[in-house]
């Protein structure tokens, strides 16, 4: 394995790294604030429209696909395909420019 195949991997996983640390911190967000957004639904008319139901519900829809996209989860192509696409990629590249 030669150095930029290294450092490829390193700035892959870094960049995996801050997808995960930024999920976590929306989903911390999510919970203190919805939190405090069901609080104040009691507050003010004790739950007879949860209205607070409607944020949440909107917020939950993009932070399944933030964590989706940080932990890498794709049911439809399967775990890693994205990268065994590119390596097929480049082999491809490889043999097209061995005969020129």
């Amino acid at each position: 394995m030669n150095n930029r195949d290294q450092e490829s991997k390193y700035f892959r996983a870094k960049e995996r790294v801050e997808n995960i640390k930024k999920f976590y911190t929306s989903a911390l967000s999510y919970v203190i604030f919805i939190g405090f957004l069901a609080g104040l639904n009691y507050w003010l008319n004790e739950w007879n429209y949860p209205w607070f139901l409607w944020a949440a519900f909107g917020w939950g829809i993009g932070l399944v696909f933030q964590g989706v996209k940080a932990f890498g989860f794709n049911p439809i192509l399967g775990k890693n395909w994205e990268e065994r696409k590119i390596n097929e990629l480049m082999r491809e590249e490889e043999e097209q420019t061995k005969w020129k």
